[in-house]
């Protein structure tokens, strides 16, 4: 998805230190490891981003992070931007019909073409189809886009050539809950393979084995795409691997 170039909004929140991991928000979860990243009270750790503003997000009732997009397009972008090995769990729920995500070791797209450089993690809508509900998306820049639809694995070798199979048991549409119903989301970036897990099910998964080009590490952001969505997401927690 193509978005025009805006400038990155200033940082609303008040973390002094925001390449630390030493903000009050990672509260420690201690059973299995993982640290809450969004606090349920404000948005410490977390900044604005691709031509957002603070509107965009807001927290809501119970601890519930809040997306109303009022512009083409929204990031919130947590404060950590150098995750290299990590699992993220997050829950989401759609109140509009909406096209959103998760970027995972994103970077400023630096041809400038675009806001961010990233893997994409597609939650979007079921009507949108199996390009993006459940898939991966390159949002690249200086390489190729390769398509990782929902139900499928997908190997780029070291010449950018995709190799792309099914997936067996993989997610479907009757896995996803209806709209305004919590799903719940898991994803693993272990090395060049990273996988994407809706409601304990393997949608969609890649290896990138390409030369060069590869995102190592970067940021953790939440996308709205398009004005007028209304998302909202809870229970965020991180795992460093």
């Amino acid at each position: 998805m193509t978005h025009a170039v805006r400038l990155i909004a200033p940082i609303l929140v008040s973390c002094p230190l925001l390449l630390t991991t030493s903000c009050s928000v990672r509260t420690p979860v201690p059973d299995d490891g993982f640290v809450m990243i969004f606090d349920g009270k404000t948005l410490n750790g977390w900044r604005v981003g691709g031509g957002g503003t603070a509107k965009d997000w807001s927290v809501g009732k119970n601890g519930v992070l809040v997306g109303k997009c009022k512009s083409q397009s929204s990031y919130l972008v947590f404060a950590d931007n150098a995750l290299r090995d990590f699992e993220l769990k997050l829950s989401y729920r759609l109140l509009t019909k909406a096209n959103t995500g998760v970027e995972i070791r994103g970077r400023v797209d630096p041809t400038g073409k675009r806001p961010f450089e990233s893997y994409h993690a597609d939650i979007g809508h079921i009507g949108i189809g199996k390009n993006v509900l459940g898939a991966w998306d390159f949002h690249f820049s200086t390489r190729r886009e390769h398509p990782n639809p929902r139900g499928s694995s997908l190997v780029i070798d070291a010449e950018e050539n995709p190799h792309l199979t099914d997936l067996p048991d993989a997610l479907t549409v009757d896995d996803i809950y209806s709209r305004a119903q919590w799903n719940h989301v898991r994803i693993v970036a272990r090395g060049n393979h990273c996988q994407f897990f809706i409601n304990n099910k393997l949608s969609s998964e890649f290896i990138d084995k390409a030369a060069s080009g590869r995102l190592e590490s970067g940021f953790v952001a939440l996308q709205l795409h398009d004005e007028g969505i209304h998302v909202e997401f809870k229970d965020l927690r991180l795992k460093r691997l």
